[in-house]
């Protein structure tokens, strides 16, 4: 496996894949690597024959009261984890290789970015799309992989790469989960183990909801009331949405129908967690 910190060495590698026929597949990442993300390796063995995988904890994306100097960076760990999984190639830049001096020219997604997340993270998915743009014009994949834990960003993802016309393929894979059902994430191991406890319940909530929807239930407020409900049982739960949406334009839907996203944010001490479940309701 080859392990480079540098936008050139990763242009190089690539294009000598490219030459022995190879297709590319890319998993961005943070780092602070978990099964979630290995899951979207193995998906990206099955359709890619050279795996990249990015490990960059983007400063861009954090906002003034976000993570950004306390998010976990085993570095070794992750590199190791990547070996293990038959990565080809780990771009581990630093922000002055992936920003330089200055950035003047961001990507920005309308009206996608606005609810749930943009909501209560200014400015998050304006970093999330530029870095991406930036890794994908780096890396040139044919395909790119992410995970429906972020909902929203992937979303986000696929319509820039459409309305920017880019070359690649976006996969979004399930969501991968505890025994208890609490979302794989990075910031999990921030919570205490009470709060672990407490976590499992975004889950069982989501899961509440998904039955109401088929049981027939279509009033948008009453099954968002239901997952509230739920949650507030919970002391240690602090709400910060829970929406119902349309899964590809994020508008609120009411009357429930067709493909619906629902959303929730939470908070769990210092710890925000988001999870979702898609439900088709015919």
């Amino acid at each position: 496996m080859q392990v480079t910190m540098t936008i050139t060495a990763v242009r190089s590698a690539v294009r000598q894949a490219r030459q022995q026929g190879k297709t590319i597949g890319f998993v961005p990442t943070m780092g602070a690597l978990h099964r979630g993300h290995l899951s979207l390796v193995e998906a990206a063995a099955r359709q890619c024959d050279f795996i990249v995988v990015s490990i960059f904890v983007n400063p861009t994306q954090f906002g003034p009261s976000d993570d950004f100097n306390k998010y976990p960076r085993p570095i070794e760990q992750d590199l190791a984890i990547c070996t293990e999984h038959g990565v080809d190639l780990v771009f581990a830049p630093s922000p002055q290789e992936m920003y330089g001096d200055e950035v003047l020219t961001w990507v920005d997604v309308e009206r996608l970015t606005g609810p749930l997340c943009g909501s209560f993270r200014p400015g998050h998915f304006r970093g999330v799309t530029t870095v991406c743009a930036k890794l994908f014009n780096i890396v040139l994949p044919d395909v790119a992989f992410f995970g429906q834990k972020d909902a929203q960003q992937a979303v986000v993802i696929r319509r820039m790469v459409r309305d920017l016309n880019m070359p690649l393929e976006i996969v979004v894979c399930p969501t991968v989960r505890e025994p208890d059902g609490l979302a794989m994430s990075s910031r999990n191991q921030y919570l205490t183990a009470e709060q672990r406890g407490q976590a499992g319940t975004i889950c069982l909530a989501l899961e509440h909801a998904e039955d109401q929807i088929r049981r027939g239930v279509r009033d948008a407020d009453t099954v968002a009331a239901a997952v509230i409900g739920i949650l507030r049982q919970v002391p240690g739960i602090e709400i910060q949405y829970v929406s119902l949406v349309d899964a590809e334009s994020l508008q609120p839907v009411d009357p429930v129908s067709g493909k619906v996203l629902i959303a929730v944010a939470v908070r769990i001490g210092s710890t925000r967690l988001i999870d979702n479940i898609v439900v088709d309701a015919h």
